[in-house]
């Protein structure tokens, strides 16, 4: 009876497909922009992969906040989907007024798969680094290119 109920949540757990980019875009918030594209959102994820290698990332409101309050330079990542608002509305402003590039991406539980967490998170801070420059040069360039909301 135990081994059927495991492979029922087994067969389940492979059976759930992730959403697509698609269909993630359905749950953004109103304040999402600007929006990373497919390929763009892809590239961001890439590079939190191999800035979380070398422990070059902050994760969390309070972390991240923490962070461009002391000045620290680097890309912010942050989640479209989550709610409510109001935990993380101020961080776009604080990007804004240092003149830190800023992106959202549409899923928080995907950010954190990126960052190497089973935890969903809704903003990350990805610093430079000299091991994963060129990608990260890359995604400044396209973040940086991205128009700022009215």
């Amino acid at each position: 009876m135990a081994r059927e109920k495991q492979a029922e949540a087994e067969a389940a757990a492979e059976g759930t497909p992730e959403r697509s980019y698609r269909e993630q875009l359905d749950f953004l918030n109103p304040i999402a922009q600007p929006l990373a594209s497919r390929k763009l959102t892809r590239k961001l994820y890439k590079c939190i992969r191999k800035a979380a290698k070398h422990k070059q990332i902050r994760r969390g409101v309070k972390e991240v906040q923490k962070f461009i309050n002391k000045g620290e330079k680097g890309i912010t990542v942050l989640a479209g989907d989550t709610l409510p608002i109001d935990v993380y509305c101020h961080i776009p402003i604080m990007c804004e007024d240092r003149s830190l590039p800023y992106a959202y991406v549409p899923s928080k539980s995907d950010l954190g798969a990126a960052a190497g967490s089973k935890r969903p998170t809704c903003v990350i801070m990805i610093k430079p680094h000299e091991e994963y420059q060129e990608t990260y040069d890359e995604c400044l360039e396209e973040v940086g290119a991205l128009p700022l909301p009215l």
